[in-house]
C-alpha cells in the first residue's frame, strides 16, 4: 500500500495550482480585515464577519477541484489505464487516492483557516469589529469544522470524479452543491426551507460548533453530533458511488 501512496502522492504534486489558490485565501482574509479596520477606525465600531468564515466558501471549491483532479485528470489523459495495470484492486486504487487527498486537504484547509484567524485578531489590534470579540476558545470547535468540511468536500469531489469521469462535469456539481442547491432551498415554503438547509454540506460547520446557521432555521437547527455525521455520510455517499463506477466500468 506505501509504494501506491506514494504514487499517488507524486500525482497529486502536479495539481500544485490548486493547493496555491487555497493559500491565496489567507491574503484575502488579510485584505478582508484590513479593509473592515480602516473603516472601524473612521465609524468608530463595527460588526463584520469572520474572514476565516468569510473566505471558507471559496477554500471549499479550490481545494474541492483538487479532489475532482485526483481522478478526472486520469481520465482525460489515459493515465488511468496505467494506474489501472499498476494497481488493479481498483479499491486500494480509490482509498489510495482518497487517503493522499483527505490528508492533503486537511492540513491545507486547517493551516489556511488558523493562520487567517490569527493574522485577523493580530491586524484587528483591539478594536471592536464583531469577530475579534468571540475567543479562540470559543471559536475552536467551528474553525476545525470547517477545516473539516472542506475535506469532506473534496473527497465528494473525489467520488464525483470518479463516477462521471469529467472534470467540468463534476466542478460544475460541486458548484451545484455549493452554491446553487442552497440558493434553491431558500425558496421552499417553511419549515422546510430551514430543515433542508440544515443538512445541506455548505451548513454542517456551524452547526458542529453549535451555532445556527440563520437566525431563521429553527425547526432546521442541527445538533452537533448529527451535523458531523451527515458531514461524514456526505464523502462516505460519493465515494461509494465512485467506486461502484470504478469497479463496473472499462477505463
Amino acid at each position: 500500500m506505501k509504494p501506491v501512496l506514494a504514487s499517488e502522492w507524486l500525482k497529486l504534486r502536479s495539481t500544485y495550482y490548486a493547493l496555491g489558490t487555497a493559500a491565496l485565501m489567507v491574503v484575502l482574509g488579510i485584505g478582508w480585515t484590513l479593509y473592515v479596520r480602516d473603516l472601524a477606525d473612521v465609524r468608530g465600531t463595527l460588526s463584520a464577519a469572520a474572514p476565516e468564515q468569510g473566505i471558507l466558501p471559496l477554500l471549499q471549491i479550490s481545494l474541492a477541484v483538487l479532489g475532482v483532479l485526483a481522478i478526472a485528470s486520469e481520465y482525460a489523459t489515459g493515465l488511468i489505464r496505467t494506474s489501472l495495470v499498476t494497481v488493479p484492486k481498483r479499491g486500494a486504487l480509490l482509498l489510495a487516492k482518497a487517503a493522499v487527498v483527505g490528508l492533503a486537504t486537511l492540513v491545507t484547509a486547517n493551516a489556511v483557516l488558523l493562520v487567517t484567524f490569527v493574522m485577523s485578531r493580530l491586524i484587528a489590534n483591539g478594536r471592536h469589529l464583531g469577530f475579534n470579540e468571540v475567543s479562540f476558545a470559543e471559536s475552536w470547535t467551528t474553525v476545525l469544522a470547517s477545516g473539516l468540511s472542506v475535506t469532506a468536500l473534496a473527497l465528494v469531489g473525489l467520488g464525483l470524479g470518479a463516477a462521471i469521469r469529467s472534470t467540468a462535469g463534476a466542478i460544475a456539481s460541486l458548484v451545484a452543491l455549493l452554491f446553487v442547491v442552497p440558493g434553491v432551498v431558500t425558496y421552499l415554503p417553511p419549515p422546510w426551507n430551514a430543515r433542508m438547509a440544515s443538512i445541506l454540506l455548505p451548513n454542517l460547520a456551524p452547526q458542529i460548533g453549535g451555532q445556527r446557521v440563520s437566525s431563521q432555521l429553527g425547526d432546521g437547527f442541527l445538533p452537533p453530533w448529527a451535523a458531523l455525521a451527515l458531514l461524514v455520510a456526505y464523502p462516505t455517499i460519493a465515494l461509494a458511488v465512485g467506486y461502484s463506477a470504478l469497479k463496473w466500468r472499462d477505463a
